[in-house]
Order: structure tokens, then C-alpha cells, then sequence
């Protein structure tokens, strides 16, 4: 992993203005996160998790504060989102929609393509390259969405809960999809979850958030060895330690959260 920061937020906060007065998303952020790092975030809901990612992919603005993305190949897109809900085109079949960000960028058929089937061949759809969305089932939709992020090959991966709506079996499935081919390419990866299990599983750093607004509470260093077994890591007693370390911490926040909402 590089040491340069590809991204750096100094006093990043956010404020919702609306008739009834103002909401603090975001309070005086300061992170960086080196070129090629696998982040996670968790917090309690409403702590603000997907108003930072907004921001970084610039579909939000901040209140105030300084975001600083480091772009090294400007004729590559800087970020790619995959979100929780299922966003794949209907009327596309799997190849056209892993190829969709490849043919807004102008890139020849025949590349596209080509680069299109060996995304679809690492997530394990090759059968289904012609197939359409109404023919997947909703793991296999968001494998689309996961090849379809890759393959545009942006310098940097945002992920709000991409997994957070599927079963657990194909849960696991993709996150060991995931970690396959991030340990391929190394794309530095922002990632929202709600799981600590997920965090520890993926994540070279764990950011807690504290309930609204949000603040960081603590970062955490997942010295679990890489490449990763999912079905092995669980079991080792740092993962345990990790664990209930995030969990302490995260169980605060969540209690504040409930205790508001109790208020209202």
C-alpha cells in the first residue's frame, strides 16, 4: 500500500437547512486515507455514514471544511459508487450493464467488451452475460453492480452498504467476491456498513462514528493477516479482541442514538 494520501477531509461538517430550523450531519471530519487503503466506516444509523460518501463522490457539497482527492490519470474517472439498492439497468443485459460506464467514457465496442467479460468471469456470471436483470437473482444483481464499479476502473471505490440487503450466504459470497478482486487491483475502497463482521473481514482501517452528528469517535488498525479466508479469520483470536473492541466503543453510540429517538 502507498503512504501518499489519495484522500484528505480537513473540518469537514455538513448542515441540512429546511423550514424547521437546521440538522448537523457532519462535524469537523479530519481523515486521510492512503492510495490503495481499504476503508470502512460503521456507525449508528443517522450518524451521517452516507453524507460522507456523498461528498467524496461529489454528489454533495460540504457546509464547510477542505476535501482533497489526489487524481494521478486524468483519463480515468475518479470514483465509482455501488449503493445498497439494486442499480442496474433493466432494460440492459449483464454485459451491457458492466460495460455502461466504459461506453459513456467512449470506449470502443470490441474494448469494452472485452473488458466487460473479465469482470463478469471473476464475479462468476459468465453464463449470464446475456442475461437481464429480471432473469438474476438480487445477489447476482449486485455482483453486476460490483463488476460494473470495477470495470469503469475508477482511482477510487465508494460502496454504501452493498451488501446490506442480501441473505447471509450470498452475503458472504460476494464479500470473499469483493476481496478477490480488490487484492487484484488494490483500488482504494471506501465502504459503509453496519457489520463489524463485514468491517473486519474487508477493511485495512474501521472508522466508528459517533451519533448524530457525526464525529469520528475512533479509527482502527484490522491487523488480521491479508490475503483474507472469511471462513478462517472469524475464528482466530485477534478478530475476537477486534470485535469487541468495536463493538464497546460502537454500543455507545447506538444507545445515544436510541436515547434521542426516545425524546422525540
Amino acid at each position: 500500500m502507498k503512504e501518499d494520501p489519495k484522500i484528505r477531509l480537513s473540518n469537514v461538517s455538513k448542515e441540512f437547512i429546511s423550514r424547521t430550523g437546521h440538522t448537523v450531519a457532519l462535524k469537523k471530519i479530519n481523515l486521510t486515507i492512503p492510495d490503495g487503503e481499504f476503508f470502512c466506516i460503521v456507525g449508528p444509523s443517522g450518524c451521517g455514514k452516507t453524507t460522507l460518501l456523498r461528498i467524496l463522490a461529489g454528489l454533495e457539497e460540504a457546509s464547510s471544511g477542505v476535501i482533497d482527492i489526489k487524481s494521478t490519470d486524468p483519463t480515468r474517472p475518479l470514483n465509482s459508487m455501488v449503493f445498497q439498492e439494486q442499480s442496474i439497468f433493466p432494460w440492459m443485459n449483464v454485459r451491457d450493464n458492466v460495460a455502461y460506464g466504459l461506453r459513456v467514457r467512449s470506449i470502443p465496442k470490441k474494448q469494452r467488451y472485452e473488458i466487460a467479460d473479465h469482470y463478469i468471469s471473476m464475479i462468476g456470471l459468465t453464463k449470464f452475460a446475456d442475461a437481464y436483470p429480471h432473469q438474476l437473482s438480487g445477489g447476482m444483481k449486485q455482483r453486476v453492480s460490483v463488476a460494473r464499479a470495477f470495470a469503469n476502473d475508477p482511482e477510487i471505490l465508494l460502496m454504501d452498504e452493498p451488501f446490506g440487503a442480501l441473505d447471509e450466504q450470498n452475503r458472504i459470497i460476494l464479500q470473499q467476491e469483493l476481496l478477490r478482486i480488490w487484492e487484484l487491483t488494490k483500488k482504494t475502497t471506501v465502504f459503509i456498513t453496519h457489520s463489524i463482521d463485514e468491517a473486519l473481514c474487508l477493511g485495512d482501517r474501521i472508522m466508528i462514528m459517533t451519533a448524530n452528528p457525526g464525529k469520528i469517535k475512533a479509527i482502527i488498525n484490522v491487523d488480521l493477516p491479508r490475503p483474507r479466508d472469511i471462513s478462517t479469520i472469524r475464528i482466530s483470536s485477534r478478530y475476537n479482541e477486534l470485535y469487541q473492541e468495536i463493538w464497546l466503543s460502537l454500543r455507545e453510540e447506538v444507545m445515544k442514538r436510541q436515547e434521542a429517538a426516545a425524546t422525540l
